[in-house]
């Protein structure tokens, strides 16, 4: 599981850095322009949302644990 959300990870950066691309690439896009970066940005919050949801699925497999602060301390 840790492979995918590293994937899912490298998904979003990937996705930023196209909507990056489409926004600082010169010459007159139009609104092909701006579809592809609103297309690029619209992928980065699906990927994200599915590193959360495969996340919390491990989670409640037993997978993983969660640390940290324990509770009442």
């Amino acid at each position: 599981m840790s492979y995918f959300v590293a994937l899912g990870f490298l998904a979003v950066i990937a996705s930023l850095a196209a909507a990056l691309f489409f926004m600082l690439r010169g010459g007159s896009g139009g609104p092909s322009k701006s579809r592809r970066m609103a297309r690029a940005l619209a992928l980065r919050v699906g990927f994200s949302i599915l590193i959360f949801v495969c996340i919390l699925l491990s989670w409640q497999a037993g997978w993983i644990q969660p640390t940290g602060i324990p509770p009442g301390a």
